[in-house]
């Protein structure tokens, strides 16, 4: 009987402990943003469903995960691969420095301009 008990106040522990969690999950932003937005991707208008819900994620604009608002202005609910395609883009950016397009000039040196002349020059 004593492990029974034992057996049945483990399981209640655990069961307690999951609805905790799933009810902190569901005051995040995460669980926020799915009522508030559409589940489609907002870079790749890829649809999901209960079914593959688990591959859409929420992306802070701004790349800070501690802002928050209520309103959602910072996030966008982008699909696993446009998420992280997004962080690629931002990661480069800050390596690499702005990602608008530079005009290079193009290259004006050449090294056998007076090839010629220098040949002759040593044949001499």
């Amino acid at each position: 009987m004593a492990v029974s008990n034992d057996k049945s106040a483990k399981v209640d522990r655990i069961l307690a402990e999951q609805r905790e969690y799933i009810a902190k999950r569901e005051g995040g932003y995460r669980e926020k943003s799915l009522k508030m937005y559409p589940w489609i991707c907002g870079r790749c208008t890829r649809e999901f469903t209960r079914a593959n819900l688990r591959e859409l994620t929420v992306h802070h604009r701004d790349h800070n995960h501690d802002n928050n608002p209520s309103d959602g202005s910072n996030w966008e609910l982008l699909c696993v691969y446009c998420h992280d395609e997004e962080h690629t883009k931002f990661e480069n950016m800050v390596r690499y420095g702005s990602t608008t397009a530079k005009d290079i000039p193009p290259a004006t040196f050449n090294p056998f301009a007076d090839l010629k002349a220098k040949m002759e020059k040593g044949n001499s």
